[in-house]
């Protein structure tokens, strides 16, 4: 199947959100559960008509079955769909010049002064050098983090940051920093995080030619996401830029030769 990143955007144009769970929210799991769990979250949403309650299940029964018994024991752990945290979805995928063929963000984990957000770039070529500088205090509100060659090809591998973004949060610039990244985030992270910048660095992509001090562009509402330079400028970059490289052998060699865009799932071509 041929992923398609903006598909995502229809989904959360018309899906409300329900849940704001850890560390998003101030509710757990077990909050969720003993609230009705995912049978309940499934019950309000049918309530807009967004499940096939007609499917059947391996339960033997079809959906609707499934949830007719269903009761929301606790709206305020899981809202009711007429008063949701919000009428979007989690996850929105932003495109620009910066992520030319997508990037992802947690949107419902990112506080309502961020979803817009511009400010200059820190630039840093690995998760590591990223970190330092936020641990020896050198990332200041309003800054805009960029962590790039963490890719599928440029990790090798994409890891995950989220380090980095619990120590911004940690640090109290969770309502003021950005980050961006080429790697990826897990479900803990929380704050304006955009992750899967595609392309990626080590493959030519446009987070290779930021420069320290540019003026970087988040804006969720509207799904972009911008390198505010001239065109001109943009383009001359991307002339003349060359991918950094890593020394690899073995299988991390072959690899970071074969993978694919995150953009289409990092699957080896």
């Amino acid at each position: 199947m041929e992923l398609n990143l903006d598909i995502a955007n229809r989904i959360s144009e018309r899906t409300p959100n329900l849940c704001h769970l850890a560390p998003a929210g101030p509710t757990y799991m077990e909050d969720l559960d003993e609230a009705g769990g995912v049978y309940a979250v499934m019950a309000e949403l049918t309530k807009r008509g967004l499940l096939d309650t007609g499917c059947m299940t391996v339960t033997g029964h079809t959906v609707g079955e499934n949830l007719a018994d269903v009761v929301n024991e606790n709206p305020d752990v899981i809202r009711t769909a007429e008063n949701p945290f919000s009428e979007t979805g989690g996850i929105a995928v932003l495109r620009g010049n910066l992520a030319p063929d997508g990037s992802v963000v947690k949107r419902s984990a990112v506080a309502p002064g961020m979803l817009v957000h511009e400010g200059p770039a820190r630039v840093f070529d690995c998760e590591e050098d990223a970190q330092a500088a936020i641990n020896a205090g050198k990332i200041n509100p309003g800054d805009v983090i960029v962590i790039r060659y963490e890719g599928p090809k440029g990790g090798p591998g994409m890891r995950e940051m989220l380090a980095p973004t619990a120590s911004i949060q940690g640090m109290g610039l969770g309502e003021s920093v950005a980050l961006i990244t080429d790697g990826r985030f897990s479900g803990a992270t929380r704050g304006a995080c955009v992750g899967h910048i595609s392309p990626e660095a080590a493959s030519g992509g446009a987070i290779g030619i930021i420069e320290e001090g540019d003026t970087v562009s988040i804006d969720i509402p509207d799904n972009s996401i911008e390198l505010k330079i001239s065109q001109e400028e943009y383009d001359a970059r991307m002339v003349a830029f060359v991918p950094k490289t890593k020394k690899l052998t073995g299988y991390l060699r072959r690899y970071a030769k074969l993978v694919g865009s995150g953009a289409n799932g990092a699957v080896l071509d």
